[in-house]
């Protein structure tokens, strides 16, 4: 299920409605080659107890219907199938809200929604670092100084100091179109971000489970770890998923995150930040 933090409102919208007669259903499209996995979807829905029907859309069929051109899209469709309104993005809940109202003929208040871990509402006042993918087909901002190799082994150093809103590989890395993947082990990868949240879009080309290990400006995340990682760092790819490294604590400032995996297999796709 690729629009988590705005999966809460969704399903609190199915909830609080459903009796006066909004039908909600659920569109996943794949971002990433594993998303194509209809198990991991089936239990990203477990997982997230959602309780609309989400169809499967692997051969973007549904996203070319509708001319779509973003994760998440919202569309509002009134009984008589006519598309009334639309927002791409994420954002704007409670607007989308009042328009669900208005075609339901209905009028209340808003639906309390908490989310949590991965699926928490961005941060915007003290988002300042985009969505940033790792592959070489979309991939920006590269700042190891020996440049890309796409699609070949090679060795990769992390500079002394990374710029603002920049990343970096070390150790054994083949860059490929829609990932890097880790060669041997204990490579890392390091971003320079100003943001709540980072998260890391992962999956794992090995058999086993693989550990990894981040750092904040050097040091173990303490009390700015996020849920997939304790406090002094140590965490475990095993699924295919977006992975919260860090969730600020305190002041949140401009931060060199790094994370090092201790197994090699580790494919990263894109860090998202919230």
């Amino acid at each position: 299920i690729n629009w988590l933090r705005q999966e809460p409102y969704v399903r609190a919208w199915s909830q609080a409605y459903r009796d006066d007669g909004l039908v909600v259903i659920g569109v996943h499209t794949p971002e990433f080659s594993f998303e194509h996995d209809i198990d991991l979807v089936s239990q990203a829905i477990k997982e997230r107890t959602i309780d609309y029907p989400v169809a499967i859309d692997n051969d973007f069929e549904v996203w070319s219907a509708f001319t779509n051109h973003y994760w998440p899209a919202l569309y509002f469709v009134d009984a008589d199938g006519m598309i009334r309104d639309q927002h791409f993005g994420e954002g704007r809940y409670e607007e989308s809200e009042l328009v669900i109202q208005r075609l339901l003929g209905v009028e209340r208040e808003p639906a309390c929604v908490e989310g949590l871990g991965v699926e928490a509402a961005a941060d915007w006042d003290h988002l300042y670092t985009p969505e940033t993918y790792l592959g070489y087909a979309r991939g920006e901002h590269f700042a190891s100084a020996n440049g890309t190799a796409s699609g070949e082994r090679r060795p990769y150093e992390l500079p002394e100091r990374l710029r603002f809103n920049h990343w970096a590989l070390g150790g054994e890395w083949t860059i490929r179109p829609e990932y890097v993947v880790l060669d041997q082990a204990d490579g890392s990868i390091a971003y320079r971000f100003h943001a709540r949240d980072a998260h890391l879009v992962l999956s794992r080309g090995a058999p086993e489970p693989i550990r990894f290990r981040v750092l904040l400006d050097g040091e173990a995340p303490g009390a700015s770890h996020g849920v997939d990682v304790d406090e002094d760092g140590n965490g475990l790819l095993q699924d295919a998923r977006m992975y919260q490294l860090v969730r600020e604590h305190d002041e949140v400032r401009q931060r060199t995150l790094e994370i090092t995996f201790l197994e090699p297999g580790a494919e990263a796709y894109a860090f998202t930040f919230g």
